[in-house]
């Protein structure tokens, strides 16, 4: 049995889908946010840094409980564990294509995604420049997203992916990011594939 501490944000929904995808059996623990339940102390035992998702599993490598935060890390765990082909440990080039565009979201889908929400959502001041230069560089990172979409089904490649798993959470928020997905056909399509699959329809409503 796995424990994740979530929250309803793209990044706690990355892991819940991943358990889904995996079949792994796991306990919700709701972290709830807004009401700082995150800088709790038995919280910030197990995620140092007082963000969601984290996990713990009390079977880790050794036999012994080990947690996990940082939602990309869990995701590797995750796989590693299950030796899921959704990260290729056995094929070299595949796991670095993966891992790039892994990357590629923890780097910048994530980071920008959530700026251009924070500033174009933000009720108490207008920051134009904010909205301006955070939804610019969301609209940059779909097209990036769309130019790879178009030679290839996933981010990754031909195979659906924890890259697919971690990006597809912060997509599902385009309206929030105030992006015609009609402008990005490839990413478009990628979507509403990803969309179908079962376990990402579950995964999508933890915490319920």
């Amino acid at each position: 049995m796995i424990d994740l501490y979530t929250w309803a944000t793209p990044n706690g929904r990355k892991v819940s889908v991943m358990l889904e995808e995996l079949g792994l059996p796991y306990k919700v623990h709701p972290i709830d946010i807004g009401k700082g339940e995150q800088f709790r102390p038995e919280f910030l035992a197990i995620s140092p840094n007082n963000k969601i998702p984290a996990i713990v599993d009390e079977d880790g490598p050794d036999g012994r409980p080990i947690s996990v935060f940082e939602s990309g890390a869990i995701l590797i765990y995750l796989a590693d564990k299950a030796r899921s082909p959704l990260y290729p440990m056995d094929n070299p080039r595949a796991r670095i294509v993966t891992l790039q565009w892994l990357m590629f979201q923890m780097g910048g889908v994530g980071p920008m995604f959530g700026q251009a929400h924070h500033f174009l959502f933000q009720p108490k001041e207008d920051v134009p420049y904010g909205k301006k230069r955070y939804h610019d560089e969301t609209v940059r990172l779909y097209g990036v997203m769309n130019k790879r979409l178009g030679g290839e089904a996933h981010l990754a490649g031909e195979s659906y992916s924890i890259a697919d798993i971690a990006t597809y959470p912060w997509v599902s928020r385009f309206e929030r990011h105030q992006v015609d997905l009609a402008r990005f056909p490839n990413v478009k399509r990628w979507h509403e594939a990803i969309s179908k699959r079962p376990a990402v329809q579950r995964g999508m409503k933890v915490p319920s």
